[in-house]
């Protein structure tokens, strides 16, 4: 290593090593599954697996660290600016997937979809913010693939549809408001549904009767929201009353509203077994 080294030299000699010892791990545990000596596995075993732990352990901190800013940043983003004002639903929006993209333009590690489930990590196809055919746009919609099915764009994979509603704002919830976010949603069921939406590639989202729909909507849940969710949506509280559930039978669609606040909970909850493990949960 050369006398006051630079940060960028510093991480290449790391990762040199790090290779070096992957490797050579590597053609250990190739000996080790060659082997038919119970003597040699049984004093080889521990050794492999304590290294890689080690390893283990270096990947993960390297990949739930971010985390620990990314909540921190994303907590901020639905607090008062300076001008004592909340930030528009576009803050927010970005941090979780950045709008006007999807999957072909945004890579796994620039997007946050973790934050609300960690499931949505495997998606095979994501599309934000994008108009569908007749010029309506969902914040975001999903094209969910579960490890259990192996093909893409199958009718039986669940897709998942967001809405983001301004931290701070109630207003969709008046009589008068054309911005009723769990309506917007049992729309864009029905234009997915009537193939108005096409996968980036240009293929048609293959759709069912039975096909699985799940939505959530993001916004404060104020007074004024839980009234409206329990008279006039004949929706169900969660425990904690920051959520809230209904299931819409005729389309297969199973809607949550959630809270900014309960988000960003569930959230570090979620990770904070593993920020603390770290030693990273003060970040």
């Amino acid at each position: 290593m050369p006398c006051k080294p630079t940060p960028e030299e510093i991480e290449g000699i790391f990762q040199k090593a790090k290779f070096s010892q992957e490797v050579a791990t590597r053609k250990e545990v190739e000996k080790m599954r060659n082997t038919t000596d119970p003597a040699e596995l049984k004093d080889g075993l521990p050794k492999i697996l304590e290294q890689i732990s080690k390893t283990s352990r270096n990947d993960l901190i390297r990949y739930i660290a971010p985390r620990r800013h990314v909540l921190t940043l994303f907590a901020k983003s639905f607090e008062f600016t300076d001008d004592q004002k909340y930030s528009t639903e576009g803050v927010v929006h970005d941090i979780i997937f950045p709008r006007k993209g999807d999957s072909e333009t945004t890579d796994y590690e620039d997007h946050n979809l973790w934050i609300i489930d960690e499931r949505l990590n495997f998606t095979a196809f994501v599309s934000s913010d994008k108009p569908l055919k007749d010029g309506s746009r969902p914040d975001l919609l999903v094209y969910d693939q579960p490890v259990l099915f192996r093909g893409e764009n199958q009718a039986s994979n669940p897709i998942t549809i967001f809405e983001f509603k301004r931290p701070g704002r109630d207003d969709f919830a008046d009589p008068s408001s054309n911005e009723d976010p769990v309506k917007q949603i049992i729309q864009y069921v029905n234009k997915v549904k009537k193939g108005e939406f096409k996968t980036p590639k240009g293929r048609q989202i293959r759709v069912t009767d039975n096909t699985p729909f799940y939505g959530y909507v993001m916004c404060e849940t104020t007074e004024k929201v839980k009234e409206w969710l329990k008279f006039e949506k004949n929706f169900t509280p969660m425990p904690d009353g920051d959520g809230w559930f209904n299931w819409v039978g005729n389309i297969n669609l199973y809607v949550e509203v959630l809270s900014w606040d309960k988000v960003l909970r569930d959230a570090e909850m979620r990770n904070e077994i593993f920020f603390r493990k770290l030693g990273i949960d003060q970040l």
